[in-house]
């Protein structure tokens, strides 16, 4: 592992430096990677390793999730199978539908966890909160996380430019001696830029967190509330949207992604800077509270009752449609359909 220092503050992460793809071939080369679920990060996933030159395979029940797998090249037989005889091939066992999807199909994938096969997780949540869960693995299988920072679309769109996202790795349980390596050598296959060591408890904390806080809850909410703020003000939907979302995605995070906030500011007008300046502490105080309460709402386990509770329920899809509907029928996100519709080409 290398030292690398974050903000002042060494960290031992792994980089595809000292463990090359070559490595992690080797590492993997008598192993058949089962992809269970073809969902959100399934995809990604299963096709960067494919790519890559793993041996993959993908487990799913029959339906449109099954045409799309078929669509992206899984043959039906030979690498597509149905959930149970893909978890019997496998010897790593990627366990990749939704939390609520673990729970349900527990009981049955549990049985083809045989000793010496290792059940991967790309999130921490079933094996944290296993008292709300039931995912408790047997004890003779290796329990490994790869938790990519971002969706399984980015994870593959940046595959296929030739790049890598950052991901967290995690060993649970140990059972063979192999468990470090084979959840490296699976970060480093499903196109990893960096990976950084974490625990599975630490990995589903930072991450409820994060997805209801700045990368997704709290984003929205501020969007939210400063386009209502210039609308009751008499500025038109077009101006609103543009200044509070528009510019923000477009022009400002790309330059803050390649060198951080500090550049960002330092190519801004000097009255943006300082109004930044001015105003950023007043932002932190007002939401540090927040985040407080968010994070312990968390780590009681209070965030994960209501997930499995709200996602169990036979009408979800139904419900999630209607809170979906919602925001796209919001006249900020209206304005921003707009918006995007005018965005020049080429």
């Amino acid at each position: 592992m290398a030292t690398i220092y974050f903000g002042g503050v060494p960290e031992e992460v792994v980089t595809r430096e000292e463990f090359p793809m070559e490595k992690a071939r080797q590492v993997l080369q008598d192993e058949t990677i089962a992809v269970i679920g073809y969902g959100v990060q399934g995809p990604g996933q299963a096709l960067n390793l494919r790519d890559n030159g793993f041996r993959v395979i993908v487990g799913q029940r029959k339906g449109k999730t099954w045409d799309k797998a078929v669509a992206d090249g899984w043959v039906p037989g030979e690498t597509l199978f149905d959930i149970e005889e893909a978890a019997q091939k496998g010897t790593i066992v990627a366990f990749l539908l939704s939390d609520a999807g673990q729970i349900a199909l527990w009981p049955t994938l549990k049985k083809h966890l045989t000793a010496g096969k290792a059940l991967y997780f790309s999130h921490g949540f079933g094996i944290t909160f296993s008292d709300q869960t039931g995912i408790i693995p047997p004890a003779d299988i290796d329990v490994i996380l790869v938790a990519p920072k971002g969706s399984g679309t980015s994870l593959r769109r940046l595959f296929l430019a030739g790049q890598g996202i950052n991901s967290s790795f995690a060993v649970h349980q140990d059972a063979t001696g192999r468990a470090r390596e084979r959840a490296i050598a699976m970060g480093i296959g499903i196109g990893s830029g960096y990976l950084f060591p974490t625990d599975f408890k630490k990995e589903v904390y930072s991450d409820l967190t994060g997805e209801r806080g700045t990368l997704m809850g709290a984003i929205q909410g501020i969007f939210a509330a400063q386009y209502e703020t210039l609308r009751r003000n008499g500025h038109s939907p077009s101006e609103a949207f543009n200044e509070t979302v528009e510019e923000l995605t477009q022009s400002l995070m790309p330059l803050v992604a390649e060198n951080g906030m500090d550049w960002m500011y330092a190519n801004c007008s000097t009255t943006a800077q300082r109004g930044a300046l001015d105003w950023w502490k007043r932002f932190k105080e007002a939401t540090q509270p927040v985040f407080d309460e968010l994070y312990h709402s968390v780590a009681s386990g209070k965030e994960a009752a209501r997930a499995i509770s709200a996602n169990s329920q036979p009408d979800y899809r139904e419900k999630l449609e209607a809170e979906l509907k919602e925001l796209r029928e919001s006249e900020m996100w209206q304005a921003g359909a707009a918006v995007r519709k005018l965005r020049p080409k080429g």
